[in-house]
């Protein structure tokens, strides 16, 4: 009940966020349901139900990162916000905050199902004709139970997320057993050391790709597209390169700051640089994730060139939910990033600090993050589309 009387008087822009939430809740929902309906409608084909449900785990992630992106950035569920003054301590923020997500996704589950129904003439009588109703697998008794069980698989996974992503957690210095001041000139944010591991993900995840990309001549391109020729050694490896992506990500971001503090910086290259290596762990990831989708569309594009339509309507959904979803993150975590910063800004700009000189840091920052990330963009592409037009 204080989940829900929270969502009523939320503000506008808070209520956007979680109706998106919802929405790619929805989208996924509708994908799992024509998995299932696809699988029901055709019993001779059932070994192509793996593959598709497959697939779906692409958007489900992406649905779920967002709906922990979105939940981290909830003025009810952050340090400080009148719950704590209610007497909510972290534990029960992280519960609010799991059952507010849940909350969302159940709605977007919800309208999936009714969505589906429509479409397959379970609720009107008239389902769609030709491709559409072999799609939706018009016609066959859908399984209640397993209806069900599909469309909780996104509320159930985003909860777990955000309250895993909100968890109490005691202080780095608790952690440590320091209790005396921090060294002097040390650096509070210690750099990511993931880039290794993630060079590592995304070396591995290019092998596999290349493995499996390996046909008779002459045969379909095994892309999503085309689910009965699509090995799941594709997926595989398209999801250890975003993996890896995602975990080099922080890395990136942190040598970006260092970049731009190199060699005499003035004070927009310093604040600049500053600000990035503080932010590094938080917009560092969804960058990453962001350079893996856009990487392996610019690898698709490339090997199909003019050829005939290569993705069918459930896949253009599925792609669509996983760019929509990665750059929502992004932006979330953006929004997030400036929230936690709000602080120090109003103190620079009481120190009479001008406002075109954060302007200019901002505008720096995003260059240096456009180009260190837009050439590792376009090498992933070009290294993961050279097999497959070879």
């Amino acid at each position: 009940m204080l989940a829900l009387r929270l969502a009523r008087g939320a503000r506008p822009v808070v209520l956007l966020r979680r109706l998106t939430v919802a929405a790619a809740s929805a989208g996924v929902g509708f994908l799992l349901l024509s998995a299932l309906g696809r699988a029901t409608g055709h019993p001779g084909a059932a070994a192509g139900s793996g593959p598709r449900l497959l697939w779906c785990l692409v958007p489900l992630a992406a649905a779920v990162y967002f709906a922990v992106a979105v939940a981290r950035t909830d003025p009810s569920t952050r340090p400080g916000s009148p719950m704590t003054a209610a007497g909510l301590g972290p534990a029960g923020l992280s519960a609010l905050s799991a059952v507010s997500t849940a909350l969302s996704c159940l709605l977007g589950s919800v309208v999936a199902l009714l969505f589906f129904l429509v479409l397959r003439g379970d609720v009107t009588g008239l389902p769609f004709t030709g491709a559409a109703a072999r799609l939706l697998g018009a016609g066959s008794a859908l399984p209640v139970a397993a209806a069900l069980t599909l469309l909780a698989v996104t509320p159930v996974a985003a909860a777990v997320g955000s309250a895993w992503a909100l968890r109490p957690r005691r202080p780095a210095r608790a952690r440590s057993g320091q209790d005396g001041p921090e060294r002097a000139g040390a650096d509070p944010e210690a750099a990511p050391t993931g880039l290794p591991w993630g060079v590592a993900l995304v070396a591995a995840g290019l092998a596999v790709e290349v493995y499996t990309s390996r046909r008779p001549a002459g045969a379909p391109l095994p892309v999503p597209g085309r689910f009965d020729g699509s090995p799941a050694g594709m997926l595989a490896g398209w999801t250890l390169t975003a993996l890896g992506l995602a975990l080099a990500g922080p890395a990136l971001t942190h040598l970006c700051g260092r970049i731009l503090q190199s060699v005499r910086p003035g004070a927009v290259r310093l604040l600049a640089g500053r600000v990035l290596q503080y932010e590094a762990g938080r917009i560092g990831r969804p960058l990453g994730a962001l350079c893996a989708v856009v990487s392996g569309v610019v690898a698709a594009a490339s090997v199909h060139g003019e050829g005939p339509p290569l993705f069918g309507p459930l896949t253009a959904l599925g792609a669509t939910l996983v760019v929509a979803c990665t750059t929502a993150t992004l932006l979330t975590s953006a929004v997030e990033a400036r929230q936690d910063r709000a602080e120090t800004t109003a103190a620079l700009v009481r120190g009479c600090v001008p406002a075109g000189v954060l302007r200019s840091a901002a505008a720096l920052r995003a260059a240096a993050l456009f180009m260190v990330f837009a050439t590792v963009t376009w090498a992933v592409a070009a290294l993961a589309a050279a097999p497959l037009s070879a």
